[in-house]
């Protein structure tokens, strides 16, 4: 007579531990092995969990390694930091998001990707600092075809400069993205900027074809500025709820040619199929209080109140 099948799973999860790859299948497949053939009741369960633990197992050992470093996607988009080594990634991602990240001034600091939070006008954005691109990442040197793996799921690029550095570092970092066939809107952040000489941010825009902001850590207004140029980069749209005199904190963020019934969809789904128009307040209003119908569309910027 088997074993109280609760014991026995106890002991199944004991033996698998620490097993991984095909190790954890053999395993696995001796487990099923020793299993009473019952097709129902709790046996019949525990079989059924150890074979989709085969398949699991089986699915783990083909992931590519860049799969265990892949970045959960959080917030309204998600921008990656890229550049070469020691280009102030790991400080700009800190003075954004506040996150805990190891910065020193040798290169390597950051060894796998480090993703944070930023808030720009209400919306949350996340951002990945990817550890530095060498020439030849795209060859996976310095293990760097996984850090593209990572890179290639992004939304957008923010390319990281020291503004002090010879430019030719930026076009390494640039090409071996190319070579990675990976295409996504870009800009220049040129990092360092307090210590930078008068011409140090002309020599570098003259040098490439991106847009070029300068940013400086301990400068709050060029790290405002940068992210504001940070959401449009985003190609998305903030749009402000009303109900009535009160304006939500935390707008919507939705795709450029949004309509009011989009952003209606957006709260919930019965309300975008109930919504006949709003009153408008914003750029794309012609004055504060407009009432629009469902298909208007809105801008960057726009509050609206919903109606039913």
């Amino acid at each position: 007579m088997p074993m109280p099948h609760r014991t026995q799973m106890q002991l199944i999860k004991r033996r698998l531990t620490g097993k991984e790859g095909s190790e954890r299948v053999r395993e696995l497949r001796a487990i099923l092995g020793d299993l009473p053939d019952y097709k129902n009741g709790p046996y019949a369960d525990i079989r059924k969990w150890v074979m989709a633990q085969i398949d699991e197992s089986r699915q783990r050992s083909r992931t590519l390694q860049r799969d265990s470093i892949a970045v959960r996607r959080e917030g309204a988009a998600q921008v990656a930091l890229v550049g070469a080594p020691n280009a102030g990634k790991s400080s700009l991602l800190h003075a954004l998001s506040h996150v805990q990240v190891a910065i020193d001034s040798y290169a390597f600091t950051t060894l796998r990707p480090v993703p944070a939070l930023t808030r720009i006008g209400g919306v949350l954005v996340q951002l990945v600092e990817i550890p530095g691109l060498i020439a030849g990442a795209a060859e996976d040197r310095g293990g760097g075809r996984a850090l593209l793996g990572v890179l290639r799921g992004a939304d957008a690029i923010v390319y990281c400069q020291d503004v002090n550095q010879p430019c030719t570092l930026l076009d390494e970092v640039r090409a071996e993205v190319a070579a990675a066939g990976i295409e996504l809107p870009a800009i220049v952040v040129a990092t360092k900027m307090d210590e930078a000489d008068g011409r140090a941010l002309t020599r570098l825009r003259s040098a490439t074809d991106l847009s070029v902001v300068g940013v400086s850590v301990i400068d709050d207004a060029s790290l405002e500025a940068f992210k504001e140029t940070l959401w449009r980069l985003t190609g998305l749209i903030r749009v402000y709820l009303r109900r009535g005199r009160e304006l939500d904190e935390e707008p919507l963020a939705l795709r450029p040619e949004a309509t009011v019934a989009d952003a209606a969809r957006a709260i919930h789904k019965d309300l975008g199929r109930d919504c006949a128009g709003a009153r408008l307040w914003g750029p794309s209003a012609r004055f504060g209080g407009q009432h629009v119908g469902r298909a208007h569309h809105l801008e960057d910027g726009d509050s609206v109140e919903i109606i039913v």
